[in-house]
This record gives structure tokens, C-alpha cells and sequence, in this order.
């Protein structure tokens, strides 16, 4: 027994998921038989690092195919008769087996030339190609004997090409002979109207059967109603057999060339059988790869552990089904963990419950199978090392409680053989027998199967198993949505709540009368009725809230963002008023400034000294260049501490000098680069970066 498959798993469990189906469609998609059979004859597995190697495999190929990568399509064919003639000694293959093993020799090289430098990006299908390699050792040799179309060309042996240069043209002398005869014939009336004909691959004239006695050649047959006799015209007889000859002489070249071939690629026995090996495991990943292009499949993350975090996942048969009849498919998100390891699902029927079970059950075989599975690639998905079923009613019509009793050894069975690591589907759990009494021994197997420590989905509609769900720490309660108002379901999963039946709703959407239902409901016991319509009520109300919730975050947000944007642009008025107050401020004190140094313009007296208006200018620079560095000493905030260059700037008023003299003077006005400056008596235009500070 391989100890790499999974337990207890078997055809029922297949049957119950539809993977069979699965099966079928990655059959179609390989191209060789081993693929094919190997498709059909898919299970699931428990060894961690097979799965993980499987799926990796297909991921890479899946992602060179999306991706537009270039990868040759693996078209071969299976060459186990070829490997057997190879291996017989003398043994001569056929043209059509050499063709084969070109063929696959070429495909091999187009692989191994795709992943040349890819191994850190493609390390599974590097792996899978690690014992062949690229060569022409089979391709040259070849080639060298077969044309383009396959066949043994005229350049194979030097004697091939004169035999069959000698075949040209002795069938041109006998076409040229055999049209002369006829058009003699034909002149003098003695063909039928299709003149001629092919008998066992001769040509052979149609003469009217009245004429045959008066046509010198070997007759080769006549029509079914004798009216037309086939006759070989004397003149062509010696050059047919002439041509038989050389035929005969072309087949044994032929096959001396094919001997010789065939010593030269048996030689090379040991390289076909690892070709033939690697185009068949590359055929079944392509196979795994197209399925997972096909169905929008994608790879999970892969922890190391028991449980599963299906998000956004779909089931894929549904998906093809809905996609023919242009319905859309509602994904579903599920979790299994050790904190939520049982989940029941409640509700009325037609809302989805089993296919949400189903769902779990079949991506869960596929994934351990090898198969990319249609998730979002942000699921993470672990490894069970059995996964068991109890799908559909199984009802036979030898008795009435074959179903139940089928029911009964299955869960015997799940009894004996689930532990901690086992994935349990269960699907309408507890029915098939007495609602009461069914519902006791349903809750014992759900409290027994919980003590095993399971993961697993339940669907029930009794209100025992939802309840006993909400007690256990590890088992959750859930429900699939219905819309209340028009009991339409909305096949999404609510984790947390149970579901209501909505069983007297359905029955009054469908137009049974209010006194049936009053009836039904005096019949049945007063707190259930109550229960039900709560948890009815608890739905429809929990809708409500969420949608309440979601408008209340819509309106917190847009308020957060009126807030944020008010205060960002309260931000930068004040800034701005800052900077606009300031800019005021300076501009002033530039403009007192100036006219200030404008008095003392007006008072200069050319032809004097000014010695009086010197000084008092130069204190008045003096007075205000103080003025300024107090100002600028003023404290300011810790985040604003930064080295300010801007004191030893030159402004309108500083007291500067020339860098190459002593002469003091005063910048009075600025423009650019440039500054006009006061010295003594007289005003100069300098560049600033000729100037320097007096400090």
C-alpha cells in the first residue's frame, strides 16, 4: 500500500464530492495515454511534500503559460513500442518510429532551452528536466534520411538517388508509350468513354469489351457488368516490369539505410527512455496546468498544519455550469482552525448549504490530488490525512430505511476511523429517521465526533445540533442568508448564527391559505415556533445592522475626511496669513528704510565733504543693523532650531565692505545679483558676491 495516499478515501467519497467529474475534465486535457489513465485513476494524498512538490509543478507552468512566456506545447507521442524494437537486437524501426523519436528529441531541446537560466524562478520544472539534456546527436542523424514530410528523402544513399533518378525516368517513358496507345485507341473508337483505369496499382487502357480480342496486351480485369475490359498495352508490359525492378531495388536500400539508422539511435537507447520519462511528466503537468488556466485556479499558502482558510473560493463545476446559463457565481470565504474546527451550517433549503459543503469538500481533494484549486492566492489551505462524506439520500427501493441505515453505518464507520487530522462533510446530518428521536442520537455523534477532535462541515436543519454548535468552544454556528422580505437566498455564508427554516414563509409565499398554517403552528411545540421566527428576526435584523453599520463607516469616513480637509486648509490660511504678515512687516521696514536713505541723498552737497551726513548715516546703519540681529535672536520653536544663513545675508541697510578693500559703505537698494552701495561720497553697482558683511 502506498503509504503517501489517503485514508479511508474511496469512490463513494468521490462519487459524493463529483471529483470524478474533475477527473474527466483533466483527462481531456492531456494528450498521451499515460496522462489520460493516470487523470482517470487521480487520489488524493496525505504526504505533505508530494502535494507540495505536485503543486508547485503545476504553478509554474500555469504562471509561464499566463504569463506570456515562451514554452514549447508538449505534442509527442508515447513511445513504448519503439523502446521495445530498441531494445531487440537488429531490431529495424520504421519510418514512422524514427519520426517519433525526432520529434520528442526536439521537444526536449525546446524545453530545456525555455528554462536554460531559470532554475531560482522555475525550481520544480528545472527539477523535472535534471536528467536530460540538450543534444543533436539524435535530431542530425536523422534528418539526414528523412525529409521535411517524414519520408526517406532522395539524398539518403548515393544508390537511392540513382535508383530512383532511373525510376523517374523509366515511368516517363512509359507514360509517354502508354499515352500514345491510348490516343490511337481513343481515334479509332475503341475505348470506353473513361479511357482508362488502375488495376492493382497498373494502368491499364478501358477498351470497349466488343474490341479486346483486337488489342495486342495482358488483360487485368473487367467491370462488373463486363462492358469495359482493362488491358496493360504490350509496349509498356517490359517497362513495368523493368520498374517492379527497380522497386525492389529501392525497398532493400531503403531498409539498409533504416538498419544503419536504427544502430545509430539504439546507440543512444538509454537518452530516449529518459525523453520518453520526462515528456510523460511534463504532458501530465501541462495537463494540471491547462485544468488550473481553465478553471481561474490558483495556489494557496501552505502551512504546516491541519485546518483551511478558503478565501473568495468558488466551486468549479458550478462556476461551468452557471457560466453556460449566464448566472453569476457567488464565492464563498470558510475557516477551519483549531478554534473553529466543526462548522454547522443552518437554513432553509435551496440556500446553498450543500454546495458550501461540497465546495469545501472538493477543492480539499483536488488541493491534496496536486490540483490548483479556484481561490484567492491569499488562502491558506492545510493537509488532512482523511477526508470523509455522507452526500445525498443513497435511498434504494429495497426498503423504506435504507437510507437511514446506510446513514447509520457510515457514521459507525466515522466512529472508527476519525481522529484529530480528519476532514468530516456531512450533509443534512441527523435525517432519515424520527425528527426527535433522530435528533438525540445526531447530537451524541456530533458531542462523540467534536471528543475525536474533527474538523469538519455539518449541514442540519435541528435545532439541537445548532444549539449544542453554540456551546462547544470549538464548533461554530452558520447560516447561508436569505433576503426576508422575498425569501430569495442570497448564497452567502454568515458565520456566527444559526438560520431560521423559514418554513411557515415559504409555505405563505407559495399561497398556502393562513388557517393551514395557524393549524401547523398549534401543532408544534410554542418555544420552537418562537425559536425559529427569532432566529428569522435575528437574520433579518442582523442585516439591518450591518447595513446601518456600513452606512454609519461610510458617514464617519466622509466626516473624517471634511475634517481633515478643513483643517489642512486652516493650516495653510494661517500659514499663509504668517507669511503674508510678515512679507507686509519687511516690506515696510524696507520701505521706511529707503526713504529714510533718500533724506540722506537729498541733503548730500556735491563739491563737499559731507563729513556730518557720513557719520550720521553710517550710525544710522549702525543702529538699525543692531536693530536687526536682536530680532533675529528671538527665540523660536525646538522643531525650527535649524542653522539660519539668513543674518549673513545682505539686505537693503547692511553695513558691507569690498572683499578686496576696507573701504566701508551701505547697500540702499538690491536688484538680483546685484547691489548699489553708498561709499562716502559716491554710489556704486556691485555683484554681492563681492561684498562682505561688516559685523
Amino acid at each position: 500500500m502506498n503509504k503517501d495516499l489517503m485514508h479511508h478515501f474511496d469512490e463513494q467519497v468521490a462519487s459524493d464530492l463529483e471529483f470524478d467529474m474533475i477527473r474527466a475534465m483533466l483527462a481531456e486535457k492531456a494528450l498521451q495515454p499515460t496522462s489520460k489513465s493516470r487523470a482517470h485513476a487521480l487520489v488524493p494524498l496525505r504526504n505533505r511534500k508530494t502535494i507540495v512538490r505536485l503543486l508547485q509543478e503545476t504553478d509554474e507552468l500555469r504562471r509561464i503559460k499566463t504569463e506570456g512566456e515562451v514554452f514549447p506545447s508538449i505534442e509527442f507521442e508515447e513511445m513504448p513500442d519503439e523502446i521495445r524494437m530498441l531494445e531487440i537486437r537488429d531490431s529495424v524501426l520504421s519510418e514512422a518510429a524514427f519520426n517519433k523519436i525526432s520529434r520528442a528529441s526536439n521537444t526536449v531541446n525546446q524545453i530545456i532551452q525555455s528554462l536554460q537560466d531559470k532554475e531560482n524562478k522555475y525550481p520544480r520544472l528545472h527539477y523535472v528536466q535534471k536528467d536530460i539534456y540538450y543534444t543533436k546527436d539524435l535530431i542530425t542523424p536523422i534528418a539526414k534520411v528523412f525529409n521535411a514530410k517524414g519520408e526517406i528523402s532522395d539524398k539518403a544513399s548515393h544508390a537511392l538517388n540513382n535508383i530512383r533518378e532511373e525510376m523517374t525516368g523509366l515511368r516517363r517513358k512509359t507514360s509517354h508509350s502508354f499515352n500514345k496507345v491510348m490516343r490511337d485507341l481513343q481515334a479509332k473508337g475503341m475505348l470506353a468513354d473513361i479511357r482508362e483505369g488502375f488495376v492493382n496499382e497498373r494502368r491499364a487502357l478501358a477498351v470497349d469489351s466488343t474490341y479486346k480480342r483486337r488489342i495486342n496486351g495482358n488483360v487485368l480485369g473487367s467491370s462488373n457488368t463486363g462492358t469495359i475490359t482493362f488491358i496493360e498495352p504490350a509496349v509498356v508490359v517490359p517497362l513495368n516490369h523493368e520498374l517492379e525492378i527497380l522497386r525492389d531495388d529501392e525497398r532493400k536500400e531503403m531498409r539498409r539505410i533504416l538498419k544503419d539508422l536504427t544502430k545509430i539511435v539504439r546507440a543512444n537507447l538509454p537518452l530516449i527512455r529518459l525523453y520518453s520519462q520526462a515528456l510523460i511528466e511534463f504532458d501530465w503537468i501541462q495537463a494540471r496546468a491547462k485544468l488550473a488556466i481553465d478553471l481561474k485556479s490558483f495556489l494557496p499558502g501552505l502551512p504546516n498544519k491541519t485546518g483551511l482558510h478558503f478565501i473568495k473560493a468558488f466551486h468549479p463545476l458550478l462556476v461551468k455550469t452557471n457560466e453556460i446559463l449566464g448566472i453569476n457565481t457567488h464565492p464563498q470565504t470558510i475557516k477551519l482552525s483549531k478554534e473553529g474546527r466543526l462548522l454547522v451550517i443552518s437554513g432553509p433549503n435551496a440556500g446553498g448549504k450543500s454546495i458550501t459543503l461540497k465546495t469545501v469538500g472538493l477543492l480539499q481533494v483536488m488541493f491534496q490530488s496536486g490540483l490548483l484549486i479556484p481561490v484567492s492566492p491569499a488562502s491558506e489551505v492545510g493537509f488532512f490525512d482523511s477526508i470523509l462524506t455522507d452526500i445525498g439520500d443513497n435511498q434504494s427501493i429495497e426498503n423504506q430505511l435504507s437510507t437511514y441505515s446506510y446513514r447509520l453505518g457510515r457514521m459507525k464507520h466515522f466512529l472508527e476511523v476519525s481522529d484529530k487530522k480528519s476532514l468530516l462533510l456531512l450533509d443534512e446530518f441527523g435525517t432519515g429517521s424520527d425528527p426527535e428521536l433522530g435528533g438525540a442520537l445526531a447530537e451524541v455523534f456530533f458531542e462523540e465526533l467534536y471528543k475525536r477532535g474533527v474538523y469538519g462541515v455539518i449541514t442540519t436543519h435541528y435545532a439541537n445540533i445548532k444549539s449544542r454548535a453554540a456551546e462547544l468552544p470549538n464548533a461554530i454556528n452558520a447560516s447561508m442568508l436569505f433576503d426576508r422580505d422575498t425569501l430569495a437566498p442570497l448564497f452567502k455564508l454568515q458565520i456566527g448564527q444559526p438560520g431560521s427554516s423559514f418554513t411557515f414563509e415559504v409555505a405563505e409565499m407559495i399561497g398556502i391559505t393562513q388557517k393551514i398554517i395557524k393549524r401547523a403552528k398549534t401543532k408544534l411545540d410554542k418555544r420552537k415556533v418562537e425559536l425559529d421566527a427569532l432566529m428569522g428576526d435575528l437574520q433579518k435584523e442582523k442585516a439591518k445592522i450591518a447595513k446601518l453599520a456600513n452606512r454609519q463607516l461610510r458617514a464617519e469616513v466622509d466626516a473624517q475626511k471634511l475634517s481633515l480637509e478643513a483643517s489642512k486648509i486652516k493650516s495653510i490660511f494661517s500659514e499663509k496669513n504668517t507669511a503674508l504678515n510678515k512679507t507686509t512687516e519687511e516690506n515696510n521696514k524696507d520701505l521706511s528704510l529707503g526713504k529714510k536713505m533718500n533724506q540722506f541723498v537729498t541733503r548730500f552737497k556735491p563739491g563737499t565733504k559731507n563729513k556730518d551726513l557720513i557719520e550720521e548715516v553710517l550710525k544710522f546703519l549702525a543702529v538699525e543693523s543692531s536693530r536687526k540681529n536682536k530680532t533675529s535672536k528671538k527665540p523660536v520653536d525646538a522643531a525650527k532650531r535649524r542653522p539660519n544663513h539668513r543674518s549673513n545675508e545682505i539686505k537693503v541697510g547692511s553695513v558691507v565692505k569690498l572683499r578686496s578693500g576696507k573701504e566701508k559703505g551701505a547697500v540702499i537698494s538690491l536688484q538680483g545679483k546685484n547691489a548699489t552701495v553708498l561709499f562716502g561720497a559716491f554710489k556704486t553697482r556691485v555683484k554681492v558676491d563681492k561684498l562682505s558683511l561688516v559685523k
